[in-house]
């Protein structure tokens, strides 16, 4: 099976991100793969996913992640992410570009799993 990237697809997310789902259904239940882009200055809100481990992948542009309580890293093109279920996290570009990264998630994201956890 063969997915073609289609940029038509992006949609912007109420975490505070662009989302373009690559691969994400129900054919493949054990992974999903979204191109995330989060425009610069932006910071993402405070989330967590249930059930569900997440990677990010960065391609493009800088930023800091946070990850549960640890301390704030700032990632760059080809670092890797690891972040278990029910961990709460959040990313923001530093740089002047789009931070862009696949979020890899197993199993797949599906709308249930996310969890706000910020208030409106």
């Amino acid at each position: 099976m063969l997915k073609r990237f289609d940029p038509r697809r992006e949609y912007f997310f109420v975490e505070g991100c662009h989302i373009n789902e690559l691969s994400n259904g129900a054919d493949d239940p054990a992974v999903s793969i979204a191109q995330a882009r989060v425009t610069p200055g932006i910071t993402t809100r405070w989330h967590r996913l249930r059930n569900t481990t997440e990677r990010y992948v960065i391609l493009t542009g800088t930023g800091v992640v946070d990850i549960g309580d640890d301390t704030p890293q700032a990632v760059n093109p080809g670092d890797c992410v690891i972040i278990p279920p029910l961990c709460r996290q959040r990313i923001r570009n530093t740089g002047t570009q789009d931070l862009v990264f696949l979020a890899i998630c197993s199993p797949r994201f599906t709308p249930d799993c996310y969890e706000d956890l910020e208030p409106d």
